[in-house]
């Protein structure tokens, strides 16, 4: 555990992606099986293990503090497991020596074997064994909590770099490894063969698109790419053997329990890639309905008839990994179009169709194209080299991704909740809110989304000032902000898209927000009313 904690600190303290991979290849390459089997799984969020409630943690170091001097430690500190780290019982520093301290590998069995009733034993007795760094490190583990700014694809380039192959190979047997991963690494050792998966049937890892920027496609030949549309859904992965039928998320969830309408429809064997919406295919000749329809879906265990009548999913292939047990992944992406094409005729109709290429001549027709599409689902346009192969991460080059210019409008900060990580001590969380009319005369804010990125360190620190200084109420870790129509901090706000939402107060919900600028020229009174946002939906919604 000593190890792994030491790992995390000098993480948190290391900016620099070079830094951070060279910590993280000596780690791999110095600390012994399975404990950086499971140090891997914890940095890239595979790890397995039973999870403590914070309110359980507060119990026990409440046993041995005062609750007022608790509660002024916590707001000093601003994370539950860095205070408690650091408050725990420190009259016995005589029983904390490294030599003696458990590994990471028997934590994680021991906490993994416990029963219900001796978790909380257990917890007090391996914060009384670890010293403040290690404390940290298990309660982040155990409360699920760990963020340090390191990627999953990070910890897998910082394997390439410690063993001499490449991340992509490593990419291709990752989601059929298990921790503590010990077959990885005596492979990435040379003390034995490469992994053999006993199934295509698995989450393998998407191909992912860079955005277009400045000057991107001046030096690129438009006849040596393809174009489709982007569709407004979620990226998934739709895989097949034998009897064994998956649907994962981009990010490897398993999501197929919500959508057994999908996953009983599947024929063919084999791994596609594509978008997952609501409504009719393009067979059907029924419409693609909208994001905000997909989220009734989303994020549940199960789904009952009532919703797979009203919300009917669909998968619209973009690519195919596998065809069969055969890896076609090499292949380019004409050659797997093709492919995938041939697949998608034979498949129900009603739940599977092709992503449409769309034909151009030149980056600026292509242009007009994605910003004026021909259905309001659409949200921009991604390009593919027709000679590329299917390779794991984002590429620069292969594939870009143009999407629509992004909905901006100016909003009032109205609360704020301490960050994560480097952030624990600012204010970086943000909700913000615009004006309308309230029930009885007169404007009020309405909350209308949160960001908790898009700004510089130079600018957050002065959002965190701001909070601090301008606080009006405390609800719990979130503060209340002053917000007046005179008074307040205005933020310009760039998101992807705009839904109607049943969910949300105001009746909207963004996509993707981020605060793109700090609007300091600006009153809260000046700040966009709702009535502009569902102008946004409305005009999307007409197309």
């Amino acid at each position: 555990m000593k190890a792994f904690a030491d790992l995390l600190d000098r993480l948190v303290l290391t900016p620099s992606r070079n830094g951070k991979l060279k910590l993280l290849a000596d780690y791999f390459r110095d600390t012994p099986d399975p404990d950086r089997g499971y140090g891997l799984a914890a940095i890239a969020g595979t790890l397995d293990l039973k999870s403590v409630k914070p309110a359980m943690l507060r119990d026990l170091v409440l046993e041995r503090m005062d609750e007022v001097l608790f509660r002024y430690s916590y707001d000093y500190v601003g994370d539950l497991a860095e205070t408690i780290a650091l408050v725990w019982d420190q009259e016995r520093k005589e029983r904390i020596d490294d030599s003696h301290q458990p590994r990471l590998g028997a934590v994680v069995t021991r906490m993994n074997a416990l029963g219900r009733t001796e978790v909380r034993s257990a917890v007090r007795d391996l914060l009384d064994r670890l010293d403040p760094s290690a404390r940290f490190a298990f309660i982040k583990l155990a409360t699920g909590g760990l963020r340090i700014g390191v990627s999953a694809r990070l910890a897998k380039q910082a394997l390439a770099d410690f063993s001499g192959r490449d991340v992509t190979e490593i990419e291709t047997l990752w989601h059929g490894l298990q921790p503590p991963y010990e077959t990885l690494f005596a492979w990435l050792e040379g003390r034995a063969e490469r992994p053999v998966l006993a199934t295509p049937a698995i989450f393998h890892s998407v191909m992912l698109a860079n955005p277009v920027g400045e000057g991107d496609l001046d030096d690129l030949d438009p006849a040596d790419f393809a174009a489709e549309w982007k569709w407004d859904g979620i990226r998934v992965q739709l895989s097949a053997s034998g009897t064994t039928r998956r649907l994962y998320s981009r990010s490897g969830d398993d999501i197929s329990a919500a959508f057994p309408d999908v996953v009983e429809a599947i024929t063919f064997a084999g791994v596609i890639d594509g978008e997952l919406l609501v409504g009719g295919t393009a067979r059907s000749n029924a419409p693609t309905r909208s994001f905000s329809d997909l989220q009734q879906r989303l994020n549940r265990k199960t789904v009952n008839a009532r919703m797979l009548e009203d919300y009917p999913a669909f998968v619209r292939a973009y690519d195919i990994l596998f065809a069969g047990e055969s890896d076609v992944r090499p292949e380019n992406f004409a050659t797997r179009r093709a492919r995938l094409e041939d697949l998608i005729d034979k498949a129900p109709h009603d739940r599977f169709d092709l992503s449409p290429i769309v034909p151009f001549s030149g980056w600026d027709e292509l242009d007009r194209l994605r910003t004026d599409p021909p259905d309001p689902v659409i949200e921009g346009v991604m390009i593919k080299r027709l000679d590329s192969s299917y390779q794991a991460g984002r590429l620069k080059g292969p594939w870009f991704k143009w999407k629509r210019d992004p909905y901006n409008v100016d909003a009032v900060l109205m609360y704020a909740q301490r960050g994560h990580g480097k952030r624990s001590s600012y204010y970086s969380d943000f909700t913000f809110g615009v004006w309308a009319s309230g029930p009885e005369g007169g404007d009020m804010l309405v909350p209308v989304g949160k960001a908790y990125f898009g700004f510089t360190d130079a600018e957050l620190e002065v959002l965190d000032r701001f909070v601090r200084n301008n606080t009006v109420e405390r609800f719990g870790p979130v503060r209340a902000v002053r917000a007046e129509p005179d008074f307040g901090f205005v933020v310009e706000v760039a998101f992807e898209g705009i839904n109607r939402s049943s969910r949300h107060k105001s009746g909207v919900a963004m996509r993707f927000p981020r605060i793109a600028r700090l609007r300091d020229d600006k009153l809260p009174r000046d700040a966009d009313r709702l009535e502009t946002l569902m102008a946004m939906v409305e005009a999307k919604e007409a197309g």
